[in-house]
C-alpha cells in the first residue's frame, strides 16, 4: 500500500546544469536508490549527516569522493572506525557543525528525523555546501508510524500522563520542510513523501520497547508492560494482516541544491 506525493521545482531542470538533468531523467523511476541521485563522483567533497555505521559513507568513498562522515552516537562512530579505518569519521552534532572547505553534494540517509533541531542542522547542511552544491536526503515524514504513536498517546492520556516531550522524532510535511530550505537559500529540485506499510519481524511490542526510554521515561516497568499489551491489541485491527505485524511508515525523499 504506497501513496505518493510530489512537488518538484521544473524550472530547477531547465538550468545548463548536468546534474539536474542527469536527476531529472533518474526521478521517473520509482526505485532509483538515494546513492543513485547524490551521483558521486572522483575528487568530489562529501558530507554524510547521520552516517552511523559508515556502510553507506563507505560506499561513496568507493566511487572516488572525498567523504566526511558525522554522527552523535558515539557507539556508531566507534563502529564505522573499526570497519572503515581509512575514511573521515567524526562524533559530531550536525546542528554545530562548521567547516571552512565547503562540500560539494552533502547526503543523509534515516538521519534527519532524529534531529531535533531541524532549523539548525539545515543552517549547517547550507554554510557546509558550495554554491550550487547539492542535498540528497531521505528520512522519516510526517504521519510516520502514526497509528502506532496515536495508540500510544491515546493510553498514556487515559492513565493521566501528558504525551509532551515523549516523541522525540522530527516528522515535517512535504511543505514544512520544503519551506525551511527555502529558507535557508536551498532551491528544491524534488521532495516526495511516500507511505506504506511495512513488515515487522518482531512485531510491535519489541518496537515499543526499543523506544521505552523516550515514551515511557517516568513509567513503572510493570505499567509499561501494561500499557504495551493495550496498545497491541488497539492496533492489531490495522497493522497485523494475515499473521504479520507492520509499521505505517512514511518516507520524504529530498534533493536540492544551494541557490
Amino acid at each position: 500500500m504506497e501513496q505518493d506525493s510530489f512537488s518538484m521545482n521544473k524550472s530547477a531542470f531547465s538550468q545548463p546544469n548536468s546534474y539536474t538533468q542527469n536527476v531529472h531523467s533518474l526521478l521517473v523511476t520509482p526505485s532509483i536508490s538515494l546513492l543513485s541521485l547524490l551521483q558521486p563522483s572522483s575528487g568530489e567533497r562529501i558530507l554524510d549527516v547521520g552516517c552511523g555505521n559508515g556502510v553507506l559513507t563507505a560506499q561513496i568513498a568507493a566511487t572516488g569522493a572525498i567523504t566526511t562522515g558525522i554522527d552523535l552516537s558515539e557507539e556508531s562512530i566507534a563502529q564505522a572506525k573499526a570497519n572503515y579505518p581509512e575514511l573521515d569519521i567524526q562524533i559530531v552534532d550536525a546542528a554545530c557543525y562548521r567547516t571552512q572547505e565547503r562540500y560539494d553534494a552533502i547526503f543523509s540517509h534515516a538521519a534527519l528525523h532524529w534531529m531535533a533541531d531541524a532549523p539548525a542542522v539545515v543552517k549547517t547542511m547550507q554554510l557546509a555546501l558550495k554554491q550550487g552544491g547539492r542535498l540528497v536526503t531521505e528520512f522519516a515524514g510526517k504521519g510516520n508510524t502514526k497509528i502506532l504513536l496515536d495508540a500510544v498517546r491515546e493510553e498514556l492520556v487515559v492513565r493521566g500522563y501528558t504525551w509532551e516531550g515523549r516523541n522525540p522524532w522530527y516528522h515535517p510535511s512535504v511543505g514544512e520542510f520544503a519551506s525551511l530550505l527555502e529558507q535557508h537559500e536551498f532551491q528544491v529540485l524534488f521532495i516526495q513523501q511516500t507511505d506504506s506499510l511495512r513488515p515487522l519481524k518482531q512485531g510491535v511490542r519489541k518496537w515499543l520497547c526499543s523506544f521505552a526510554h523516550h515514551l515511557f521515561r517516568d513509567i513503572g516497568a510493570d505499567e509499561q508492560e501494561s500499557i504495551m499489551e493495550v496498545v497491541e491489541k488497539k492496533v492489531e485491527p490495522q497493522l497485523c494482516l494475515e499473521g504479520q505485524w507492520h509499521l505505517d511508515i512514511s518516507r520524504l525523499r529530498v534533493v536540492a541544491i544551494k541557490a
